[in-house]
């Protein structure tokens, strides 16, 4: 399964790019920190799912949600954030996010949702 990560701090890239590297059938097969790169990736390389950060430079992390769900085969969109008050949850779910976790309490679930999707 291809992931790709989309966050604006390159440790938590890195800290998520290690984490999937781990896990059997889950290739990270690109990475970024900004909204026209992320937008624009997503659509050359066409990942199985993204992991998405809101708020990431150059726009917002809800923004390539809208956008690429509009894509037919759309990936699995996985959110991961430190915006996880009920109204980002309920919106990004809204505009078609699988999943939604909080990065500070529920880091480990994204590996485990990539994890359960390769083997699907």
């Amino acid at each position: 399964m291809k992931v790709f990560i989309v966050d604006d701090s390159p440790i938590l890239r890195e800290r998520l790019n290690f984490m999937l590297s781990e896990l059997p059938g889950i290739k990270v097969i690109g990475q970024a920190g900004n909204i026209p790169e992320a937008i624009q990736s997503i659509q050359a390389l066409h990942p199985d799912a993204v992991i998405l950060d809101i708020c990431v430079p150059g726009g917002s992390g809800i923004d390539v949600l809208k956008n690429i769900k509009k894509i037919n085969d759309a990936p699995v969109m996985i959110m991961l954030t430190n915006y996880s008050d009920p109204q980002y949850r309920k919106k990004c779910m809204a505009l078609g996010a699988e999943y939604f976790f909080d990065k500070s309490t529920e880091f480990k679930e994204a590996g485990k949702v990539c994890e359960q999707l390769a083997k699907s």
